[in-house]
């Protein structure tokens, strides 16, 4: 319903269109009585015909009240589902990248598609139903009561065990749906976690154990779909039992009425038609009510997840990083991952970098390198102490203004699927084509660019299959250029590179640094020698900091890296 507030007009008009339609359907039958009890009676010709064409307007205005309610209805369902993915996938773009790392993407996937989906029609068709269902039990009963009081005590006598009925079995089918969703959205998480590592999926030959692993899983949502269909079909075989029971019940006792006198064959008649349109109004809603009840079962799976409350994220009062120069500071900090609270990453770790000074960071895997530009980000906050950029501790400044003045060029960068263009303007999408090609020419990638036949316009494919490594690395050094950041961050940045490339890469990453404050992660040290200061990270600390002369004159550890490396 709080998703319906902001359409209150469509709503309420849909609303009277299901109103005035229920009146007039209630109202039809008794036509029946007149025509039967007074024209054929009679013999009266002309009132017959009268109550024919009057019968007929009132099919023609039903239908057109039906048609209104239903395009309405519709909208209305297919708004809220839009409304209810954008703001789903907005909210997921706010959560840190650690939020992902311990789901399954292909899980979340599923939420904003599969059960999503589930609301759709409850939503808009079948709410729309279940009012009018509800409207032709209500109304259908009340004018039983006042055409036979005796027979609408059968209708009575069915309509409380149908009711019970249909809360226990819609209590068992909405925690089965419950379980087909979860199970669902595992498959799918298995199922692009297969594709997306396809290529180690077949260079060990095991494409039959996925293909058996993703079988599982789709089998054990099946069985229990199974079991909800069983619990359904029951549901609803029970329900019609009951309401075309007492409907012959009625029947034979109208009969009797009538042959007693008591009676008149139209008020049997009108009677049988109102007991035909509550019995089927209230085998809609028990279907009706098993369908809300799995849409439930998905919208709980949904609203979870927008209840959630990204861990990062701007506080109370945060200011904008107004003119940022690029200063860098970390004092004493310590960080722990959530998920593994007993493992220290970074203890005590200090250090300064002033604007425009380039600071390597080097040491053995695991040592807490990439944690420590990861902090400067802010996708995690220190357990303990402080970062800081020109000062600023970075929890007191909005998110938005402080990644505008950061830049990661990654060891694996990340292009999507559009063209070169879209991808070197990424950071900024309203950029001149003339701005991205001077930032693809810093990047010596545009001389390539332009002896493609479609130019700029060139499709990268998925995460940029379609270029080479050092194409793609290239691309993303120019996205980083044209953001001009004032913080820059190189992580493994030319790694996976052959010589060629390297070198490409690597003048590229120069034009890249000028003037900004850089930060290198490297485990080779060939492309750290130039920086201003070189931090050797150990065990989460910092435990040697200097030119690289002045550590290669230490005799410790960071001589003895340049030793297995350098020769």
């Amino acid at each position: 319903m709080s998703l319906l507030r902001p359409y209150r007009a469509r709503w309420t008009l849909a609303t009277i269109a299901l109103v005035l339609g229920g009146a007039v359907n209630l109202g039809l039958p008794q036509t029946a009585r007149v025509a039967i009890d007074d024209a054929v009676r009679n013999k009266d010709l002309a009132m017959l015909d009268l109550i024919a064409a009057l019968a007929l307007g009132g099919f023609v205005i039903l239908g057109g009240l039906t048609m209104l309610r239903h395009y309405l209805m519709s909208w209305l369902g297919n708004r809220v589902v839009a409304d209810l993915r954008d703001h789903s996938f907005r909210h997921l773009l706010r959560f840190p990248p650690g939020y992902f790392h311990e789901r399954m993407t292909g899980e979340l996937v599923s939420r904003l598609t599969t059960d999503i989906e589930a609301l759709q029609s409850s939503v808009g068709s079948e709410f729309s139903l279940a009012l009018r269902s509800i409207l032709m039990v209500v109304g259908g009963l009340v004018i039983l009561v006042f055409t036979s009081p005796t027979l609408t005590g059968v209708m009575i006598l069915v309509v409380p065990p149908l009711s019970l009925l249909a809360v226990a079995f819609g209590r068992v089918i909405r925690r089965r749906s419950r379980e087909i969703q979860d199970l669902v959205a595992e498959a799918n998480g298995g199922l692009k976690e297969s594709l997306a590592g396809i290529e180690t999926v077949q260079t060990f030959n095991a494409e039959a154990i996925e293909a058996e692993r993703y079988k599982g899983r789709v089998f054990a949502a099946f069985r229990t779909s199974l079991r909800v269909a069983l619990f359904r079909g029951g549901f609803m075989g029970a329900v019609q039992v009951g309401a075309f029971g007492a409907m012959t019940l009625i029947i034979w006792l109208g009969a009797k009425g009538v042959v007693a006198g008591e009676t008149t064959p139209g008020e049997v008649v009108v009677f049988l038609g109102y007991t035909l349109m509550v019995a089927s109004s209230l085998a809609t809603l028990a279907e009706i009510w098993g369908n809300l009840q799995r849409a439930v079962g998905a919208s709980e799976r949904i609203f979870e997840l927008l209840d959630e409350t990204p861990q990062i994220r701007d506080a109370e009062g945060a200011r904008p990083l107004v003119a940022p120069r690029g200063a860098l500071a970390f004092e004493q900090v310590r960080f722990t991952y959530p998920t593994r609270p007993d493992v220290q990453v970074l203890d005590d770790v200090s250090f300064r970098a002033a604007p425009g000074e380039t600071i390597a960071l080097v040491g053995r895997s695991g040592a807490g390198k990439s944690t420590i530009a990861a902090l400067v980000q802010r996708f995690w906050d220190p357990s303990d102490g402080v970062v800081r950029v020109d000062g600023h501790d970075l929890r007191e400044l909005q998110l938005e203004s402080l990644r505008d003045a950061i830049a990661t060029v990654a060891q694996d960068p990340v292009l999507f699927s559009g063209s070169i263009r879209d991808n070197i303007a990424y950071g900024r999408p309203d950029a001149p084509l003339e701005a991205i090609i001077a930032a693809a020419r810093d990047a010596k990638i545009a001389d390539f660019v332009e002896s493609l036949p479609d130019g700029w316009e060139t499709r990268v494919g998925e995460r940029g299959v379609k270029l080479s490594g050092g194409q793609r690395q290239r691309v993303a050094i120019a996205r980083a250029i044209l953001a001009d950041p004032r913080v820059l961050i190189l992580d493994e940045a030319t790694s996976h590179l052959d010589s060629e490339n390297e070198a490409l890469v690597h003048a590229a990453l120069e034009r890249l640094m000028e003037g900004r404050t850089t930060l290198i992660i490297a485990h080779r040290l060939s492309t750290v020698q130039k920086a201003n200061r070189i931090l050797v990270i150990d065990g989460g600390r910092i435990v040697e900091a200097g030119t690289h002369e002045e550590l290669m004159a230490g005799g410790a550890l960071y001589e003895k890296l340049a030793a297995q490396q350098l020769g």
